[in-house]
């Protein structure tokens, strides 16, 4: 089969398209026959030699993907409850992964698995994977409540674009920053109540929306760069939601201003998390997300579409700043 591997660190050039072996599943298992795969900036990073598949994961980048059921893992002796018994072959599906879908075929924890929302199609529903997984899972860690104020960085990428749908079907306010016109229309198209360039003074527009009240939730991916900013802007019982790490790993924390408006900082990833956590996550996407999705309160970002022969041309897509919503590598498994 194919795959794209990045043999040694640095940029889109460094990604090659590989041959390996189908892999075969194991107990516990679902093979899955990959018909798209979503382009993340966590595969960036890989590629760059700055994020390496946690122990076990596959080297071939990609996080998330959508296919068909190929082959389903033998279940242990010791274990038969690991048989995944509820998919067939042939089942379309979508996978979060730690690694592995950019490749004609990915071997996939059954309980990684979800169904696809109804009303969209395979390839579309493959970018809302990841992103509805990491956005469901930090909402929930973060526990946003109606009425709130949300603060989401990166409001047209993928993450973003699913967070401001997302707290909008909580009854959130939802503030957005963005990079461009065209950015922040979309932001507002798709329900934010506020969108600012990240060039403006987007603290003082958050606090006018706030009526000088300040976020009770920050959905972070810049990190470092915005650490003293974003504490000054939370309200009293605030939480800094840290996802990302776009703008450094080290700043200094004014624990006084912290104690003072009773805030929280809360710092997680998804990809290293134990098996038995994606899969309650990926359940959890199916439990609240879809069905949002289904009714059209929630709707797939754009999507700029590239084959995995052109993975080097997606990578320069999305490492340029330009997309607006997610990438997605099509794969011909014919």
């Amino acid at each position: 089969m194919l795959v794209v591997v990045a043999p040694e660190p640095g940029g889109p050039e460094q990604l090659q398209v590989a041959e390996r072996p189908v892999p075969e599943p194991g107990p516990g298992e679902v093979l899955v026959r990959v018909v798209a795969a979503g382009v993340n900036r966590a595969d960036l990073l890989q590629r760059q030699g700055h994020y390496p598949p946690p122990r076990g994961a596959s080297e071939v980048l990609g996080l998330e993907c959508a296919g068909y059921v190929a082959g389903l893992g033998h279940a242990s002796v010791s274990s038969p409850a690991e048989q995944p018994s509820s998919w067939r072959i042939g089942d379309p599906c979508l996978a979060l992964l730690a690694g592995g879908g950019y490749a004609q075929f990915v071997s996939v924890p059954a309980g990684q698995l979800l169904t696809v929302p109804e009303g969209v199609d395979l390839v579309t529903a493959t970018g809302l994977v990841e992103v509805a997984a990491t956005v469901v899972s930090n909402f929930d860690a973060a526990a946003v409540r109606p009425g709130e104020v949300v603060l989401i960085h990166g409001g047209a990428g993928g993450i973003g674009s699913m967070a401001i749908q997302y707290a909008k079907a909580l009854g959130a306010v939802v503030a957005a920053t963005a990079g461009s016109p065209g950015k922040l229309d979309y932001c507002r198209s798709i329900g934010a109540d506020l969108a600012v360039s990240y060039r403006d003074d987007w603290v003082g527009a958050v606090r006018d929306l706030s009526h000088g009240r300040g976020a009770d939730v920050i959905l972070d991916v810049i990190g470092a760069k915005y650490l003293e900013q974003h504490v000054r802007l939370l309200a009293t019982g605030g939480r800094l939601v840290v996802i990302g790490l776009q703008g450094g790993t080290k700043a200094t924390l004014d624990l006084g201003r912290l104690l003072g408006i009773r805030g929280s900082v809360l710092a997680t990833t998804l990809r290293s998390r134990p098996i038995d956590q994606k899969a309650a996550i990926c359940r959890r996407v199916e439990e609240v997300i879809w069905p949002l999705v289904a009714e059209g309160a929630i709707v797939s970002a754009p999507q700029t579409r590239f084959t995995l022969q052109q993975v080097v041309e997606a990578h320069r897509h999305l490492e340029s700043g330009d997309n607006l919503g997610k990438v997605v590598l099509t794969i011909d498994t014919a």
